[in-house]
């Protein structure tokens, strides 16, 4: 598949396969970009500025229902592709489809909504006989630099709103699976202006840097990891950015929680798209009065899963990405065995597939819970007290979410208050997200929020103008 530049189908001597994990088989290659398209990429992005500019927000606003119904219309198609290049099952991939098609309508709504407010100059010293309001104007252009997991959504997330308040468009898509993200984006530029949108492919280190460092570039939206966020952050110099980081989500279960509800979350936040989800649920905090009863639920509803073919209908564990990082979950869950975990159910790799797993005796020094780990486990630890639950909730680097199980509305205003996540569920997993809240984390989970109104905050610059009416 080419990349987009200006409306034009650009590829480069060089390409990358794109590898489906289930079959081995090769899908598809992708360019592997170098400088040269970078300059062009951005050249384009800055031409097409004009254009979208003069556009009414009405125009906008329709085009992006168009684009929202041109989703709709190829839903198989892109969903089955989203399978063959990530791995997850056919059902996940559809809710995909589904949240974004839902994403792109609330884009196209809030194309109608960039408002500014007036400013009571006279509540400051002298300000009395001045009128003044204020503008939201585009940045600009718009680098989004997508990752693998939820490739297509998580994009939406940042080129429809960009588009939305009038910004073009450089998109970076994840060089494992870039396919429906690149084929998006022949939609959208079936709709909008040359070089309003824009694909570009390649390494990182090259093209992603370029990107970052150029002047030419407002801001930055990157959805990815820690690392390599703070090199963004590092690098960007006077541009904004959104950087959307790890995750390291607590589910808090306590004494007096609905344990088969506290289980249920666990299923849908632990093993969701094999564990690669960024707002997954990785650590389990439970108190030690319904430790043994939710753990046996536990294990026996994983044990219930059903493995395979993720194009199966009944299948609801695929792959991970790739064998690599199904290794490197085994090397994580076969270290902290080592340090005295005990592994219940699960705890075997087949090529790029991992099984669902419970583990006991998990202690808060295993790197199984310091670090964010990609796949689907699901690690437990006891505790005595709500004040203790909550300490470890927050003995982590990250705060993206959390979910908290307990009927009790003190325990749920204690733990909503002192987690430390830029959001906390009272009786849900943390995976949980609408696509019109702010999404966002505290600590190294990132900084700025998505979800449309508020990423289109994040896309926006506000202008005073003041009129002297002395």
């Amino acid at each position: 598949m080419d990349m987009l530049i200006n409306g034009e189908h650009v590829n480069d001597m060089d390409c990358e396969e794109v590898i489906n994990p289930y079959t081995g088989e090769v899908i598809d290659t992708v360019p592997i970009s170098h400088l040269n398209n970078v300059d062009k990429v951005i050249e384009a992005a800055n031409n097409a500025k004009e254009s979208l500019q003069e556009m009414s927000a009405f125009k906008i606003s329709n085009k992006l229902f168009n684009v929202c119904e041109k989703l709709k219309q190829n839903r198989d198609d892109f969903a089955e592709l989203l399978t063959m290049e990530v791995g997850k099952p056919i059902n996940e991939s559809y809710v995909e489809l589904d949240r974004s098609i839902e994403t792109l309508k609330l884009a196209a709504e809030e194309a109608k909504r960039i408002y500014g407010e007036s400013v009571p100059l006279d509540a400051g010293l002298n300000g009395k006989g001045f009128f003044a309001f204020t503008q939201r104007l585009p940045l600009g252009v718009v680098a989004a630099i997508t990752p693998f997991n939820y490739p297509l959504n998580l994009t939406i997330h940042k080129i429809a709103p960009a588009i939305a308040c009038k910004n073009t468009v450089i998109i970076k898509p994840p060089t494992d699976a870039p396919l429906a993200v690149m084929k998006f984006a022949e939609l959208v530029d079936e709709e909008f202006p040359n070089g309003v949108i824009n694909t570009i492919t390649g390494y990182g280190s090259e093209v992603g840097d370029a990107l970052v460092a150029s002047p030419k570039v407002d801001k930055i939206s990157f959805t990815g990891s820690v690392p390599t966020g703070l090199v963004i952050s590092q690098r960007a110099g006077m541009k904004k950015v959104t950087l959307e980081l790890g995750g390291n989500d607590p589910l808090v279960v306590l004494d007096d929680a609905n344990v088969d509800a506290a289980v249920k979350g666990v299923i849908n936040g632990a093993y969701l798209n094999a564990g690669q989800v960024c707002m997954g649920v990785k650590r389990i905090i439970v108190q030690e009065g319904i430790y043994d009863e939710f753990k046996s639920k536990l294990v026996s509803e994983t044990s219930k899963i059903k493995m395979g073919n993720p194009m199966d209908l009944s299948t609801q564990l695929g792959t991970l990405i790739s064998e690599k990082a199904a290794m490197q979950v085994e090397e994580t869950v076969n270290n902290a065995v080592k340090d005295g975990a005990e592994i219940l159910v699960g705890g075997k790799r087949d090529g790029a597939f991992y099984e669902a797993t419970v583990i006991d005796n998990v202690t808060p020094q295993m790197d199984l819970v310091v670090n964010e780990t990609f796949g689907p486990i699901a690690p437990l630890m006891k505790v005595k007290t709500v004040g203790k639950a909550i300490e470890l909730a927050n003995a982590t680097e990250y705060g993206l979410q959390a979910g908290v199980f307990t009927e009790n509305y003190r325990n749920a205003m204690r733990c909503a208050n002192e987690i430390e996540a830029g959001t906390v569920f009272i009786n849900k997993q943390s995976t949980f997200r609408t696509d019109n809240m702010p999404f966002g984390g505290f600590k190294s989970s990132g900084c700025g929020k998505e979800g449309i109104k508020y990423a289109v905050e994040e896309m926006t610059k506000t202008k005073l103008i003041g009129l002297n009416l002395r």
